[in-house]
């Protein structure tokens, strides 16, 4: 996986099991910060759930999860 790829980092909000919005970028720094930010934002939301993963050449590693430990 390259560096450049716009790509690489997916963050996904869903409420109650059902995908809600989705959002891509290149580089973790950015990824995160709209990780907490979507936090702050959507995280009222009934059932909501955040993940955030990075796509790699074997598929994809979970980086972070709201709430904690789902």
């Amino acid at each position: 996986m390259s560096d450049g790829d716009d790509e690489r980092f997916h963050l996904l909000l869903t409420a109650g099991g059902r995908p809600v919005m989705h959002g891509w970028w290149g580089k973790q720094p950015t990824a995160e910060h709209q990780f907490l930010s979507w936090i702050g934002s959507w995280g009222s939301i009934d059932g909501a759930r955040l993940v955030l993963t990075e796509r790699a050449d074997d598929g994809e590693r979970m980086l972070a999860s709201w709430p904690e430990g789902t």
